[in-house]
């Protein structure tokens, strides 16, 4: 009998809990000053990539890789989407967007200690969050507990995905990239 209940505390001791795996992924985020990646962005049927840097809190800087030399960046306060090659330049402060939640690791952490899991693969954890009005689904790598990417519904109502790769974590930054672009009319 002995036998059978250490063997039963050893298999409950080698399996990861869904504790443990939220715990593993607050430590990550709370270890992240800023994260750089390659994304994948879909809407609706419209799909662009491009590469992002985001430095908590609430400060992102994203290039396009399209001919129209689309750039989105965040002060933490404002967030602008430029198009380089038709000027055209989209203004919004970022509290009225669901990105401010995104980039906002303490708001996350906060919502993480609070949740269960969503769903879960075998890659893969998620979370949905609810927060005035708006649902962002998150979700991180079941393996390295980084950010693999969300999904928000974006101003426009817009059903927005974007999934990242080749994250790299605690980059010395050039703070300058989160300075907002300027409208050149």
């Amino acid at each position: 009998m002995k036998k059978y209940f250490s063997l039963i505390i050893f298999f409950f001791q080698i399996l990861p809990t869904e504790g443990s795996i939220k715990v593993s992924i607050i430590n990550k985020l709370k270890k992240t000053e800023n994260i750089n990646f390659n994304f994948i962005q879909k809407i609706n049927e419209k799909t662009e990539k491009g590469n992002c840097t985001i430095f908590y809190p609430k400060k992102i800087f994203c290039e396009y890789f399209d001919k129209k030399g689309k750039i989105l960046v965040s002060n933490g306060k404002s967030l602008v989407i430029k198009i380089k090659n038709t000027g055209a330049y989209y203004f919004y402060p970022l509290e009225r967007t669901p990105l401010n939640l995104v980039l906002d690791k303490e708001f996350l952490i906060r919502k993480i200690e609070q949740l269960d899991f969503s769903q879960e693969d075998k890659d893969a954890i998620y979370f949905q969050i609810i927060e005035n009005n708006q649902k962002i689904n998150i979700f991180f790598n079941k393996k390295t507990k980084n950010l693999n990417g969300w999904e928000i519904t974006d101003i426009y109502q817009n059903k927005n995905l974007i999934i990242i790769s080749n994250i790299l974590e605690n980059q010395i930054l050039n703070k300058k990239i989160f300075l907002l672009p300027k409208r050149t009319d």
